[in-house]
């Protein structure tokens, strides 16, 4: 997916970028991967956090009992024949304590050329290990699940058990892994499109588009274990932006004048209708409300942008 790193550089970044404590506004973080990639000045875009994950197991007095709690729980799972009631008794006693990985998502981007998915996209966790449940409770678990993320934890203050620490996710240019968004024969992945429809707009000459956007991506597999790739639009600007306040009863110079107010706040012409397609901050009613001004005669939308909504009005996507 990367041009840029082969496998083995990509292994040394990765160890080099987690080796590197976090700090305030990511400076050490961001001159080892401009070290490994010189000419491909990385800058910070974008955080989203509020999400974890099953961490390790540990003892009342702060001894490491295993990493991983997932990988504890099979192999001590296995050591007991398949039998949780067996496991249960063996540790119930022991005091054990899970904790989990608090996490942060931390995007960059590099862009190195004039096209919209002409970009490098680093993406970083942020990994703090705390306290989570005590592991066992008074009765043995049901299942394997329940032992790992049980739905009633006994949970414990999430005191902290180490230091952040960065965990590289994945590096990506976002050219080439455009080009590998399935889409139906004769027709573009959203995401595609999207890219296409800024090439478009007026937006392209104020700034490049990772100046406004990131790529959300996921990997899977198809029931046939191929590998697929998904990927969406995500705004930098989403925070400041959602609190604004549509009037779609407002016509003529009144919609001039909140469509102008909703591109200066996110910094560049045309963002309302990138919000409409991509976020849903600008609500998808106001595509039929604009329309009726361009039928009564109302000239106030760019020519690029009545281009787009007319092509939007014929065929909608949700990207």
């Amino acid at each position: 997916m990367n041009a840029h790193l082969d496998a083995p550089a990509l292994q040394q970044l990765a160890a080099e970028l987690e080796a590197t404590p976090p700090r305030p506004h990511h400076s050490g973080l961001l001159a080892t991967a401009g070290r490994a990639l010189p000419g491909q000045p990385f800058r910070f875009a974008l955080s989203r956090g509020g999400w974890y994950r099953p961490g390790g197991v540990v003892r009342a007095d702060g001894e490491r009992v295993a990493e991983s709690l997932e990988a504890w729980a099979e192999a001590e799972l296995a050591g007991c024949g398949g039998d949780l009631e067996a496991l249960f008794e063996r540790h119930r006693g022991e005091g054990l304590i899970a904790t989990r990985l608090a996490g942060r998502t931390h995007y960059f981007v590099a862009p190195y050329g004039p096209a919209p998915a002409d970009f490098l996209q680093l993406e970083i966790e942020e990994l703090h290990e705390v306290l989570d449940r005590r592991l066992f409770g008074d009765e043995a678990p049901a299942d394997l699940p329940e032992l790992i993320d049980p739905l009633c934890p006994a949970a414990l203050e999430a005191h902290p058990v180490a230091p952040p620490h960065y965990r590289f996710r994945r590096l990506t240019d976002m050219r080439h892994a455009v080009a590998r968004l399935p889409a139906p024969v004769g027709q573009l992945h959203p995401l595609a499109r999207f890219l296409g429809e800024w090439a478009e707009s007026q937006a392209r000459a104020e700034k490049h588009f990772c100046d406004h956007w990131i790529v959300a991506l996921r990997e899977h597999q198809d029931r046939y274990r191929n590998p697929l790739l998904s990927a969406a639009p995500v705004s930098l600007h989403a925070r400041k932006l959602k609190p604004f306040p549509w009037n779609l009863h407002a016509h003529g110079a009144d919609a001039a004048a909140q469509l102008k107010a909703f591109d200066r706040a996110a910094g560049y012409p045309g963002a309302w209708y990138f919000h409409m397609v991509a976020g849903a901050l600008a609500p998808r009613a106001l595509a039929g409300s604009l329309a009726g001004d361009l039928d009564a005669g109302y000239s106030y939308l760019r020519e690029q942008e009545t281009k787009l909504l007319k092509k939007w009005l014929q065929v909608p996507y949700s990207a």
